[in-house]
């Protein structure tokens, strides 16, 4: 395999500061704005590529001095860490474009749902790959991010792509393994809870709420509670019980959504999109998702 020649030109140290972005779609957006305003990486150190100008103009928008490359390739010839932030159908011919123009040292950070490391290394011709699964609140810095390292990834750039991730929200590194289960809770997770503070909203304004209090209750109800979780790092269980008080209003309404079945349904939710998430890789692995 033939490699850029970037590494020689400032050295394996100074490309270890710079990083690609091959696509500038929401994700890659966050997450390159996340990491300059972190102090992590300055804007200039960011080089990217998207075919699609309106992409391109909304990057530039966000991160101002990021340098736009007139290919994919020109991107990454000088990065050492290199995000691939493209839709799954695009992932194979986007991979292929990089294979002789990434430097000998430089890791591919792929956020591309359900492709696994082998294949990504595959169409890459290197192991030193990186699978991540973030969520939406990555865009307001409050993201949820599995990630797993292939074997080639030294400690050091695991570590160092751990603390850029940690700029937009919680890094948890995993197997491979549970990528799939993390897109089903994290991953989607984001769509189950804003139909649930939609449903909440719908239950304001039935109970006699004008529609926007209701909304703005909802979504800061569970705001609110998600952060008194976080904090106090109890079980659900617990804080559920303690607002439940005896023939109370809160019973009342568990009750109803025991007999509705809303644990079951959201149980089953979580499964059926991680299921779906590993159903969705295999035509992409097996080259039959263009």
């Amino acid at each position: 395999m033939t490699h850029a020649t970037g590494s020689n030109t400032g050295g394996e140290s100074a490309m270890a500061d710079r990083l690609a972005m091959i696509g500038a779609g929401q994700m890659a957006l966050a997450l390159a704005s996340g990491f300059c305003q972190s102090g992590q990486l300055g804007t200039a150190a960011v080089h990217f590529f998207d075919p699609s100008p309106e992409a391109g103009e909304r990057f530039r928008a966000a991160v101002p001095q990021a340098m736009q490359a007139a290919s994919s390739g020109d991107a990454v010839a000088s990065a050492g860490i290199v995000f691939l932030a493209v839709k799954p159908q695009h992932a194979e011919e986007a991979c292929r474009s990089l294979k002789d123009r990434l430097a000998e040292s430089a890791t591919v950070v792929s956020v591309v749902a359900g492709l696994p490391i082998a294949q990504l290394a595959t169409w890459l011709g290197t192991d030193r790959v990186i699978r991540v699964m973030p969520n939406t609140p990555c865009l307001v810095g409050r993201g949820v991010l599995g990630m797993a390292a292939g074997p080639g990834v030294p400690k050091e750039t695991v570590d160092r792509v751990g603390a850029l991730l940690a700029a937009v929200g919680h890094v948890h590194p995993l197997p491979e393994g549970l990528l799939d289960a993390v897109t089903g809770l994290s991953g989607s997770g984001p769509g189950f809870v804003a139909l649930i503070a939609e449903a909440l909203a719908d239950g304001g304004v039935l109970a006699g709420l004008p529609r926007p209090l209701a909304r703005t209750l909802a979504v800061q109800t569970l705001a609110g509670t998600a952060a008194l979780l976080e904090a106090t790092e109890e079980h659900p269980a617990t804080l559920k019980d303690r607002v439940a008080s005896p023939a109370g209003t809160t019973i009342a309404g568990l009750a109803t959504l025991e007999r509705m079945g809303l644990r079951a349904a959201l149980i089953d939710a979580v499964k059926a999109a991680a299921d779906r998430a590993t159903e969705l890789a295999r035509p992409l692995a097996n080259g039959t998702g263009k």
